[in-house]
Protein backbone atom coordinates (compact mmCIF):
# COMPACT_ATOMS: atom_id res chain seq x y z
CA UNK A 1 0.00 0.00 0.00
CA UNK A 2 1.25 3.43 -0.91
CA UNK A 3 2.16 5.70 1.98
CA UNK A 4 2.07 9.50 1.68
CA UNK A 5 4.75 11.37 3.63
CA UNK A 6 5.15 15.09 3.06
CA UNK A 7 4.50 15.89 -0.59
CA UNK A 8 5.73 12.50 -1.84
CA UNK A 9 3.77 9.30 -2.21
CA UNK A 10 5.99 6.43 -1.07
CA UNK A 11 5.08 3.33 -3.04
CA UNK A 12 7.08 0.93 -0.87
CA UNK A 13 9.17 0.75 2.30
CA UNK A 14 12.09 -1.67 2.41
CA UNK A 15 14.39 -2.79 5.22
CA UNK A 16 18.02 -3.88 5.21
CA UNK A 17 21.04 -3.85 7.50
CA UNK A 18 23.25 -1.62 5.34
CA UNK A 19 22.21 0.83 2.64
CA UNK A 20 25.10 1.90 0.41
CA UNK A 21 24.53 4.93 -1.81
CA UNK A 22 26.79 5.02 -4.85
CA UNK A 23 27.78 2.11 -7.09
CA UNK A 24 31.38 3.20 -7.67
CA UNK A 25 34.40 1.07 -6.72
CA UNK A 26 34.23 1.79 -2.99
CA UNK A 27 30.50 1.20 -2.67
CA UNK A 28 30.51 -1.92 -4.86
CA UNK A 29 33.44 -3.55 -3.04
CA UNK A 30 31.96 -2.72 0.37
CA UNK A 31 28.66 -4.30 -0.69
CA UNK A 32 30.47 -7.44 -1.85
CA UNK A 33 32.55 -7.76 1.32
CA UNK A 34 29.52 -7.31 3.59
CA UNK A 35 27.40 -9.76 1.59
CA UNK A 36 30.20 -12.33 1.94
CA UNK A 37 29.92 -11.89 5.71
CA UNK A 38 26.17 -12.54 5.63
CA UNK A 39 25.14 -8.89 6.13
CA UNK A 40 21.98 -7.88 4.20
CA UNK A 41 22.99 -4.96 1.98
CA UNK A 42 21.30 -2.84 -0.68
CA UNK A 43 23.44 -0.89 -3.15
CA UNK A 44 21.75 2.15 -4.71
CA UNK A 45 23.14 3.61 -7.94
CA UNK A 46 21.59 6.75 -9.41
CA UNK A 47 22.43 5.94 -13.03
CA UNK A 48 20.80 3.22 -15.10
CA UNK A 49 24.15 1.67 -16.04
CA UNK A 50 27.85 1.92 -15.20
CA UNK A 51 28.94 3.00 -18.67
CA UNK A 52 30.20 6.57 -18.36
CA UNK A 53 33.25 8.21 -19.93
CA UNK A 54 36.46 9.18 -18.14
CA UNK A 55 35.82 7.43 -14.86
CA UNK A 56 38.99 6.40 -13.07
CA UNK A 57 40.16 2.92 -13.99
CA UNK A 58 43.46 2.44 -12.15
CA UNK A 59 43.66 -0.59 -9.85
CA UNK A 60 46.78 -0.41 -7.68
CA UNK A 61 48.64 -3.40 -6.20
CA UNK A 62 46.85 -2.94 -2.85
CA UNK A 63 43.46 -3.33 -4.58
CA UNK A 64 44.60 -6.36 -6.57
CA UNK A 65 45.87 -7.98 -3.36
CA UNK A 66 42.52 -7.36 -1.62
CA UNK A 67 40.75 -9.01 -4.56
CA UNK A 68 43.27 -11.84 -4.48
CA UNK A 69 42.42 -12.48 -0.82
CA UNK A 70 38.82 -13.20 -1.81
CA UNK A 71 39.76 -15.24 -4.85
CA UNK A 72 38.87 -12.73 -7.58
CA UNK A 73 42.18 -11.32 -8.85
CA UNK A 74 42.92 -14.05 -11.36
CA UNK A 75 39.42 -13.88 -12.83
CA UNK A 76 39.65 -10.08 -13.07
CA UNK A 77 42.83 -10.44 -15.10
CA UNK A 78 40.92 -12.38 -17.74
CA UNK A 79 39.41 -9.08 -18.88
CA UNK A 80 41.39 -7.21 -21.49
CA UNK A 81 43.53 -4.72 -19.61
CA UNK A 82 46.77 -2.74 -19.68
CA UNK A 83 49.55 -2.40 -17.12
CA UNK A 84 51.46 0.65 -15.87
CA UNK A 85 54.84 0.00 -14.27
CA UNK A 86 55.87 3.60 -13.68
CA UNK A 87 56.10 6.98 -15.39
CA UNK A 88 58.82 8.26 -17.66
CA UNK A 89 58.85 12.03 -17.23
CA UNK A 90 60.55 14.15 -19.88
CA UNK A 91 62.24 17.18 -18.26
CA UNK A 92 64.59 19.90 -19.50
CA UNK A 93 67.62 17.80 -18.56
CA UNK A 94 66.39 14.47 -19.89
CA UNK A 95 63.99 11.67 -18.98
CA UNK A 96 63.38 10.86 -15.33
CA UNK A 97 61.77 7.70 -13.92
CA UNK A 98 60.88 8.42 -10.26
CA UNK A 99 59.79 4.85 -9.51
CA UNK A 100 59.29 1.42 -11.03
CA UNK A 101 56.63 -0.85 -9.53
CA UNK A 102 58.40 -3.89 -10.93
CA UNK A 103 60.84 -3.64 -8.02
CA UNK A 104 58.08 -4.46 -5.51
CA UNK A 105 57.79 -7.97 -4.10
CA UNK A 106 54.20 -8.71 -5.03
CA UNK A 107 52.22 -10.83 -7.46
CA UNK A 108 50.99 -7.57 -8.96
CA UNK A 109 53.94 -5.19 -9.53
CA UNK A 110 51.92 -2.81 -11.67
CA UNK A 111 48.83 -0.64 -11.85
CA UNK A 112 46.11 -2.42 -13.78
CA UNK A 113 44.13 -0.29 -16.23
CA UNK A 114 40.65 -1.73 -16.65
CA UNK A 115 37.59 0.24 -17.82
CA UNK A 116 35.61 1.03 -14.69
CA UNK A 117 32.28 -0.16 -16.11
CA UNK A 118 33.77 -3.65 -16.60
CA UNK A 119 35.18 -3.62 -13.07
CA UNK A 120 31.87 -2.57 -11.52
CA UNK A 121 29.91 -5.11 -13.51
CA UNK A 122 32.34 -7.79 -12.36
CA UNK A 123 32.18 -6.83 -8.66
CA UNK A 124 28.40 -6.43 -8.54
CA UNK A 125 28.04 -9.68 -10.48
CA UNK A 126 30.06 -11.43 -7.78
CA UNK A 127 28.01 -9.76 -5.05
CA UNK A 128 24.78 -10.91 -6.74
CA UNK A 129 25.79 -14.50 -6.00
CA UNK A 130 24.94 -13.83 -2.34
CA UNK A 131 21.31 -13.83 -1.24
CA UNK A 132 22.02 -10.91 1.12
CA UNK A 133 22.84 -8.49 -1.73
CA UNK A 134 20.49 -6.37 -3.81
CA UNK A 135 21.41 -3.77 -6.46
CA UNK A 136 19.00 -0.98 -7.40
CA UNK A 137 19.98 0.93 -10.54
CA UNK A 138 18.34 4.26 -11.37
CA UNK A 139 17.76 4.93 -7.67
CA UNK A 140 18.25 8.65 -6.96
CA UNK A 141 18.56 9.41 -3.24
CA UNK A 142 16.78 12.64 -2.35
CA UNK A 143 16.45 12.55 1.44
CA UNK A 144 17.90 11.00 4.56
CA UNK A 145 15.46 9.41 6.97
CA UNK A 146 16.37 10.71 10.42
CA UNK A 147 14.82 9.92 13.76
CA UNK A 148 16.07 11.39 17.02
CA UNK A 149 19.28 12.65 15.41
CA UNK A 150 20.10 9.23 13.95
CA UNK A 151 20.09 8.41 10.22
CA UNK A 152 17.78 5.44 9.70
CA UNK A 153 17.99 5.13 5.92
CA UNK A 154 17.15 7.07 2.77
CA UNK A 155 14.28 8.04 0.54
CA UNK A 156 15.00 7.49 -3.12
CA UNK A 157 13.20 7.96 -6.40
CA UNK A 158 13.07 5.05 -8.86
CA UNK A 159 11.29 4.52 -12.17
CA UNK A 160 8.07 3.59 -10.34
CA UNK A 161 8.09 6.41 -7.78
CA UNK A 162 9.36 7.06 -4.28
CA UNK A 163 10.78 4.38 -1.97
CA UNK A 164 11.93 4.41 1.63
CA UNK A 165 14.88 2.18 2.48
CA UNK A 166 15.37 1.82 6.22
CA UNK A 167 18.73 0.54 7.45
CA UNK A 168 20.87 0.19 10.56
CA UNK A 169 23.66 1.97 8.65
CA UNK A 170 23.68 4.22 5.60
CA UNK A 171 26.99 4.58 3.74
CA UNK A 172 27.63 7.50 1.41
CA UNK A 173 29.93 6.24 -1.36
CA UNK A 174 28.54 8.54 -4.03
CA UNK A 175 31.69 10.35 -5.08
CA UNK A 176 33.15 13.82 -5.05
CA UNK A 177 29.79 15.54 -5.52
CA UNK A 178 28.18 13.36 -2.85
CA UNK A 179 24.46 13.96 -2.37
CA UNK A 180 24.56 12.05 0.90
CA UNK A 181 27.35 14.25 2.24
CA UNK A 182 25.36 17.35 1.34
CA UNK A 183 22.17 16.03 2.95
CA UNK A 184 24.09 15.12 6.10
CA UNK A 185 25.64 18.59 6.36
CA UNK A 186 29.20 17.22 6.43
CA UNK A 187 31.20 19.90 4.63
CA UNK A 188 34.68 19.21 3.20
CA UNK A 189 37.69 21.51 3.38
CA UNK A 190 39.99 21.98 0.37
CA UNK A 191 43.47 20.50 0.64
CA UNK A 192 45.20 21.45 -2.64
CA UNK A 193 45.03 24.15 -5.32
CA UNK A 194 42.62 23.50 -8.23
CA UNK A 195 43.66 22.87 -11.81
CA UNK A 196 41.95 21.89 -15.05
CA UNK A 197 42.52 18.86 -17.26
CA UNK A 198 41.42 18.16 -20.82
CA UNK A 199 40.94 14.41 -21.31
CA UNK A 200 40.89 12.85 -24.76
CA UNK A 201 41.81 9.70 -26.65
CA UNK A 202 44.40 9.23 -29.36
CA UNK A 203 44.67 6.14 -31.55
CA UNK A 204 47.48 3.61 -31.32
CA UNK A 205 49.67 4.18 -34.39
CA UNK A 206 53.00 2.71 -35.56
CA UNK A 207 56.12 4.65 -34.58
CA UNK A 208 54.37 6.38 -31.68
CA UNK A 209 55.90 7.14 -28.27
CA UNK A 210 57.58 4.37 -26.31
CA UNK A 211 54.84 2.57 -24.34
CA UNK A 212 57.03 0.10 -22.43
CA UNK A 213 56.20 1.51 -18.97
CA UNK A 214 52.58 2.34 -19.81
CA UNK A 215 52.74 5.99 -18.71
CA UNK A 216 54.34 9.13 -20.12
CA UNK A 217 54.74 12.48 -18.41
CA UNK A 218 55.78 15.64 -20.20
CA UNK A 219 56.47 18.92 -18.41
CA UNK A 220 56.53 21.97 -20.67
CA UNK A 221 56.44 25.69 -20.19
CA UNK A 222 53.01 26.37 -18.71
CA UNK A 223 51.43 22.95 -19.29
CA UNK A 224 51.75 19.23 -18.54
CA UNK A 225 50.89 16.18 -20.60
CA UNK A 226 50.08 12.77 -19.11
CA UNK A 227 49.46 9.80 -21.41
CA UNK A 228 48.37 6.27 -20.46
CA UNK A 229 48.84 3.49 -22.97
CA UNK A 230 45.70 1.29 -23.06
CA UNK A 231 46.60 -1.57 -25.44
CA UNK A 232 44.64 -0.12 -28.41
CA UNK A 233 44.71 3.64 -27.75
CA UNK A 234 46.26 6.40 -25.65
CA UNK A 235 44.31 8.15 -22.89
CA UNK A 236 45.75 11.66 -22.65
CA UNK A 237 45.38 14.38 -20.07
CA UNK A 238 46.46 17.93 -20.86
CA UNK A 239 46.90 19.83 -17.57
CA UNK A 240 46.78 23.62 -17.51
CA UNK A 241 46.21 26.43 -14.98
CA UNK A 242 42.72 27.02 -13.65
CA UNK A 243 40.79 29.57 -15.67
CA UNK A 244 42.54 29.11 -19.05
CA UNK A 245 39.87 26.91 -20.63
CA UNK A 246 38.07 29.67 -22.54
CA UNK A 247 41.40 30.93 -23.87
CA UNK A 248 42.26 27.45 -25.14
CA UNK A 249 38.80 26.98 -26.62
CA UNK A 250 39.02 30.29 -28.46
CA UNK A 251 42.44 29.37 -29.90
CA UNK A 252 40.85 26.40 -31.66
CA UNK A 253 41.78 22.80 -32.35
CA UNK A 254 44.95 23.71 -34.26
CA UNK A 255 46.34 25.26 -31.08
CA UNK A 256 45.64 22.01 -29.21
CA UNK A 257 47.49 20.10 -31.95
CA UNK A 258 50.46 22.43 -31.62
CA UNK A 259 50.61 22.20 -27.83
CA UNK A 260 50.29 18.43 -27.96
CA UNK A 261 53.16 18.00 -30.42
CA UNK A 262 55.36 20.49 -28.56
CA UNK A 263 55.05 18.38 -25.42
CA UNK A 264 55.29 14.99 -27.16
CA UNK A 265 56.63 15.01 -30.73
CA UNK A 266 55.79 11.31 -30.96
CA UNK A 267 52.12 12.30 -31.16
CA UNK A 268 52.58 14.34 -34.35
CA UNK A 269 50.55 11.90 -36.47
CA UNK A 270 48.09 11.17 -33.68
CA UNK A 271 47.12 14.83 -33.25
CA UNK A 272 45.42 14.90 -36.66
CA UNK A 273 42.74 12.57 -35.24
CA UNK A 274 41.50 15.36 -32.96
CA UNK A 275 39.07 17.16 -35.25
CA UNK A 276 36.15 18.18 -33.02
CA UNK A 277 36.07 19.87 -29.63
CA UNK A 278 33.50 17.29 -28.53
CA UNK A 279 36.32 14.74 -28.48
CA UNK A 280 37.74 16.55 -25.43
CA UNK A 281 36.29 16.52 -21.92
CA UNK A 282 37.08 19.20 -19.35
CA UNK A 283 37.62 18.01 -15.79
CA UNK A 284 38.03 20.47 -12.95
CA UNK A 285 40.39 18.96 -10.39
CA UNK A 286 40.84 19.71 -6.71
CA UNK A 287 41.13 17.72 -3.51
CA UNK A 288 39.34 18.01 -0.18
CA UNK A 289 38.62 16.13 3.03
CA UNK A 290 35.76 16.10 5.51
CA UNK A 291 36.85 16.81 9.11
CA UNK A 292 34.28 14.20 10.16
CA UNK A 293 33.20 11.27 8.00
CA UNK A 294 30.19 10.16 10.01
CA UNK A 295 27.16 11.03 12.07
CA UNK A 296 24.98 8.58 13.98
CA UNK A 297 23.73 5.99 11.52
CA UNK A 298 25.78 7.35 8.59
CA UNK A 299 29.33 6.86 7.26
CA UNK A 300 31.13 8.42 4.28
CA UNK A 301 33.87 6.57 2.38
CA UNK A 302 35.95 7.19 -0.72
CA UNK A 303 35.57 10.49 -2.55
CA UNK A 304 32.47 11.30 -0.51
CA UNK A 305 34.77 11.59 2.53
CA UNK A 306 38.00 12.69 0.83
CA UNK A 307 38.30 13.86 -2.76
CA UNK A 308 41.71 12.93 -4.09
CA UNK A 309 43.87 14.87 -6.50
CA UNK A 310 44.59 12.92 -9.71
CA UNK A 311 48.30 12.92 -8.79
CA UNK A 312 49.21 9.23 -8.58
CA UNK A 313 45.71 8.12 -9.58
CA UNK A 314 45.08 6.80 -6.04
CA UNK A 315 41.40 7.68 -5.66
CA UNK A 316 40.06 4.17 -6.39
CA UNK A 317 42.87 2.65 -4.32
CA UNK A 318 41.85 4.59 -1.22
CA UNK A 319 38.11 4.14 -1.76
CA UNK A 320 38.51 0.36 -1.88
CA UNK A 321 40.83 0.32 1.12
CA UNK A 322 38.18 2.38 2.97
CA UNK A 323 35.66 -0.28 1.96
CA UNK A 324 37.85 -3.12 3.23
CA UNK A 325 38.41 -1.38 6.57
CA UNK A 326 34.71 -0.56 6.94
CA UNK A 327 33.69 -4.15 6.19
CA UNK A 328 36.22 -5.50 8.70
CA UNK A 329 35.13 -3.15 11.48
CA UNK A 330 31.37 -2.96 10.89
CA UNK A 331 30.32 -6.46 9.81
CA UNK A 332 29.85 -7.69 13.39
CA UNK A 333 27.93 -4.60 14.61
CA UNK A 334 25.74 -4.87 11.51
CA UNK A 335 25.13 -8.56 12.16
CA UNK A 336 24.10 -7.64 15.71
CA UNK A 337 21.78 -4.92 14.38
CA UNK A 338 23.40 -2.15 16.36
CA UNK A 339 25.93 0.23 14.82
CA UNK A 340 27.01 2.86 17.32
CA UNK A 341 28.88 6.12 16.73
CA UNK A 342 32.03 4.62 18.29
CA UNK A 343 32.12 1.99 15.56
CA UNK A 344 31.97 4.66 12.87
CA UNK A 345 34.61 6.79 14.59
CA UNK A 346 36.99 3.80 14.55
CA UNK A 347 36.62 3.48 10.78
CA UNK A 348 37.55 7.13 10.29
CA UNK A 349 40.39 6.84 12.79
CA UNK A 350 41.88 3.92 10.87
CA UNK A 351 41.59 5.48 7.43
CA UNK A 352 42.08 9.18 8.14
CA UNK A 353 45.83 9.09 8.75
CA UNK A 354 46.64 7.30 5.46
CA UNK A 355 44.36 9.74 3.66
CA UNK A 356 45.88 12.83 5.25
CA UNK A 357 49.37 11.54 4.46
CA UNK A 358 48.76 10.88 0.78
CA UNK A 359 46.88 14.14 0.34
CA UNK A 360 49.85 15.90 1.93
CA UNK A 361 52.16 14.22 -0.60
CA UNK A 362 49.83 15.17 -3.45
CA UNK A 363 49.63 18.78 -2.28
CA UNK A 364 53.42 19.00 -2.00
CA UNK A 365 53.89 17.63 -5.52
CA UNK A 366 51.24 19.95 -6.91
CA UNK A 367 52.79 23.03 -5.33
CA UNK A 368 56.45 22.15 -5.87
CA UNK A 369 56.30 20.46 -9.25
CA UNK A 370 53.00 20.80 -11.07
CA UNK A 371 52.11 24.39 -10.14
CA UNK A 372 55.68 25.53 -10.84
CA UNK A 373 55.61 23.80 -14.21
CA UNK A 374 52.30 25.48 -15.06
CA UNK A 375 53.60 28.91 -14.08
CA UNK A 376 56.98 28.64 -15.74
CA UNK A 377 57.75 29.44 -19.35
CA UNK A 378 60.55 26.86 -19.27
CA UNK A 379 60.41 23.10 -18.77
CA UNK A 380 61.65 22.25 -15.24
CA UNK A 381 64.91 20.46 -14.53
CA UNK A 382 65.46 17.60 -12.09
CA UNK A 383 68.41 18.46 -9.80
CA UNK A 384 71.36 16.05 -10.04
CA UNK A 385 71.07 15.29 -6.29
CA UNK A 386 67.48 14.15 -6.74
CA UNK A 387 68.50 11.85 -9.60
CA UNK A 388 71.27 10.44 -7.41
CA UNK A 389 68.92 9.78 -4.50
CA UNK A 390 66.55 7.86 -6.74
CA UNK A 391 69.40 5.51 -7.69
CA UNK A 392 69.94 4.40 -4.06
CA UNK A 393 68.06 1.06 -3.69
CA UNK A 394 66.72 1.70 -0.18
CA UNK A 395 65.30 5.07 -1.27
CA UNK A 396 64.20 4.41 -4.85
CA UNK A 397 61.58 1.87 -3.73
CA UNK A 398 59.89 4.21 -1.23
CA UNK A 399 57.81 6.15 -3.82
CA UNK A 400 56.71 2.87 -5.42
CA UNK A 401 55.58 1.42 -2.08
CA UNK A 402 53.73 4.58 -1.09
CA UNK A 403 51.95 4.70 -4.44
CA UNK A 404 51.14 0.99 -4.41
CA UNK A 405 49.97 0.62 -0.82
CA UNK A 406 49.88 3.94 1.00
CA UNK A 407 51.10 3.94 4.59
CA UNK A 408 48.59 1.38 5.86
CA UNK A 409 47.63 -1.71 3.89
CA UNK A 410 44.17 -3.15 4.38
CA UNK A 411 43.43 -6.86 4.24
CA UNK A 412 40.14 -8.74 4.16
CA UNK A 413 39.15 -10.13 7.52
CA UNK A 414 37.11 -13.29 7.31
CA UNK A 415 34.16 -13.72 9.69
Amino acid sequence: MAERMGDEQVVATHHTSCCIVGGGPGGAVLALLLARRGVPVVLLEAHKDFDREFRGDTLHPSVLEILDEIGLADRLHQFRHAKVFGPTIQTANGPFAPFDLRRLKTRFPYIMLLPQPRFLEFITGEAAKYAHFRLEMGASVERLIEEGGVVRGVRYRAHDGWHDLRAHLTVGADGRFSRVRHLAGLEPIKTSPPMDVLWFRLPELPDGPDASTGLLGRLGGGSILVAFHRYDHWQVGYVFPKGRYQELRAAGMEAIHRLLVELEPGFARHAAHLTDWRQLSLLSVESSRCPRWWKPGLLLIGDAAHVMSPVGGVGINYAIQDAAAAANLLAEPLQAGRVEPRHLAVVQSRREWPTRFIQGVQTFLQKQLITRALRSSQAPRVPPLVRLLFRIPILRNVPARVLAYGVRREHVREG
